[in-house]
């Protein structure tokens, strides 16, 4: 476990701080995407029995306050089903840009290398390259598989909305 811990270290030092903060993004990414995923799992199909038992018991489902109260109970679900996900957006797009930031610093890098020591130093201008191109690749990385699975939340919420919409019908 603690080979894996200094692997980790060296690959996240071999992109600079750029490295490190994707690192930050990418757990607070996550850390996001697995709520919601919970509370789509765990926490909504309680609150959506809770809303349909509420439904049943009105008396009068078809009348115009009842349709107001169903609409009312379907926009606050929808609402909670639809929190942080602007968040969660923004943190896909950002890891990309975090990246790109790491391929100019690298890239700068590269340049101070060749400012001082010339063209004769491969050695030392590879470093820079690789810190250029490993934040890139990591950004990306983390944004796809965001993408995917702010996909799959999405498909979810719609799906678990709809169903509580087809519950909440007058009978």
């Amino acid at each position: 476990m603690t080979d894996a811990l200094w692997l980790l270290r060296d690959f996240l030092d071999s992109g600079g701080w750029v490295l490190w903060s994707i690192l930050a993004v990418t757990v607070l990414l996550w850390t996001l995407m697995i709520e919601r995923l919970w509370y789509l799992a765990r926490v909504f199909p309680q609150l959506s029995r809770d809303y349909q038992r509420a439904w049943q018991q009105r008396l009068q489902q078809g009348s115009s306050a009842a349709r107001h109260v169903r609409s009312a109970w379907l926009s606050r679900a929808q609402q909670q089903l639809q929190r942080n996900q602007p968040v969660i957006r923004v943190l896909i797009a950002l890891c990309p840009l975090l990246g790109l930031l790491g391929t100019v610093s690298g890239m700068i890098q590269v340049f101070d290398v060749m400012a001082l020591s010339g063209n004769g130093n491969p050695r030392a201008m590879a470093s820079g390259v690789s810190r250029a191109t490993v934040p890139t690749m990591a950004g990306m990385v983390i944004a796809i598989s965001g993408l995917f699975c702010l996909a799959r939340l999405d498909q979810q919420s719609r799906r678990a909305l709809q169903r509580l919409s087809d519950r909440l019908r007058h009978q």
